[in-house]
């Protein structure tokens, strides 16, 4: 169940994604409304997809993911997420293949969970 406070954090997130939108200033001043336009459609599309979470761990863990991509973004003044290289004998073989794809899971960074999905 989501409470309250979990609610209203996440839409406070979600008008801190849309402020950062309105004030972007790209690298490339060209590029400045590409970038505000991919902000705005790629918050819309993940909080959409995310709306009808129930459980209040998968919600903290998607908020925390937009925190993190916030903070990427703002630091590496790129909007645009991350690209991930796990490499596949990384980690630890295992004859249990639930184990493996568990720690598989759990070797990836935070801020792209969603777009395994």
């Amino acid at each position: 169940m989501v409470t309250p406070q979990l609610r209203r954090e996440v839409l406070q997130v979600y008008h801190q994604i849309f402020q950062l939108a309105r004030s972007w200033r790209a690298v490339e001043e060209s590029e400045t409304t590409v970038e505000r336009a991919y902000i705005r459609d790629e918050a819309r599309r993940l909080f959409r997809k995310n709306k009808n979470l129930t459980d209040a761990e998968e919600v903290k863990v998607c908020l925390e993911e937009a925190k993190a991509r916030v903070e990427l973004a703002l630091h590496y003044r790129n909007p645009y997420p991350r690209p991930v290289n796990v490499a596949l004998n990384y980690v630890e073989m295992s004859k249990d293949k639930k184990a493996q794809v568990r720690r598989t899971q759990q070797s990836k960074p935070l801020y792209v969970h969603s777009q395994d999905q």
